[in-house]
């Protein structure tokens, strides 16, 4: 399954105060982690959140412990909507 094709028309799950709630810019962001991902490599599709342009782009240029715990709270809603879909599974 191409998670990444799974996110067009997804609601945004990472839901800062930026959000344009505009599904049809939603795409799936990667978490940028050392020893996950790094320059050139972006980290599995699993690690991902449904994110709209604009918290996809709040997320690239800021990194607080605010903001990222904002998308690590997308890529936890958004992987319990795989599995409940069943796109992903888990036992």
């Amino acid at each position: 399954m191409n998670l990444r094709k799974q996110a067009r028309g997804r609601g945004c799950q990472v839901r800062l105060p930026c959000c344009n709630f505009n599904s049809e810019t939603t795409v799936l962001a990667h978490v940028r982690l050392p020893g996950i991902s790094g320059m050139g490599i972006k980290s599995p599709d699993l690690l991902g959140a449904w994110a709209c342009s604009a918290c996809h782009e709040y997320v690239d240029r800021h990194h607080d412990d605010e903001t990222q715990r904002a998308f690590y709270e997308g890529v936890l809603r958004t992987q319990a909507q795989l599995i409940r879909e069943g796109a992903v599974k888990c036992s």
